[in-house]
């Protein structure tokens, strides 16, 4: 087996395949998108919430490709899915008041606040809820997209714990 994959891999050039996707990769930014339009972006219901994906490792036809960034809504009186993650995550509040539970802590926040999600070896569990029983609260959140690094558990486990109220299985 090993030496299938020694005469596999000597049949690539890898430092002209490293110059290879350089080309390619500044070709897909050339007219890569520079402004998202909110308006282009649909309203995704998923276990999670209800959430806009502005940057996703798996939207590649913007300019930076580094960043996750998501704009989520919390319904009134409502609450996200519960989610068990890296952490690393700093989120904005745009609209409403709420809480969020990091590993068993309540953090209230309200709108201009910023929320820091802590990067743990570990991972951490986080829910986030909207306190305003007649508003929705809504927030932007921003991170590495440390997938392309390290895959989609970011070395500490990636899983669904509890899905968002609002969800209904396609």
């Amino acid at each position: 087996m090993a030496s299938e994959r020694k005469a596999r891999l000597a049949k690539v050039n890898y430092w002209d395949e490293m110059l290879a996707l350089r080309d390619r990769q500044r070709a897909q930014r050339k007219n890569a998108l520079q402004v998202i339009e909110e308006q282009e972006l649909p309203l995704e219901s998923n276990r999670q919430g209800l959430m806009r994906w502005y940057m996703h490792p798996s939207i590649t036809d913007t300019a930076l490709t580094t960043l996750l960034f998501f704009h989520q809504e919390i319904p009134p009186g409502g609450r996200s899915g519960k989610l068990k993650f890296q952490g690393g995550q700093v989120m904005l509040i745009i609209e409403g008041k709420g809480y969020t539970m990091i590993d068993g802590v309540k953090y209230p926040w309200e709108m201009g606040d910023v929320l820091n999600l802590p990067l743990r070896n570990n991972g951490i569990i986080v829910q986030h809820f909207n306190s305003d029983p007649d508003k929705p609260a809504k927030f932007v959140a921003a991170e590495p997209n440390w997938f392309a690094c390290t895959g989609v558990d970011r070395g500490c486990g990636f899983e669904q714990l509890e899905d968002a109220p609002e969800y209904r299985r396609p």
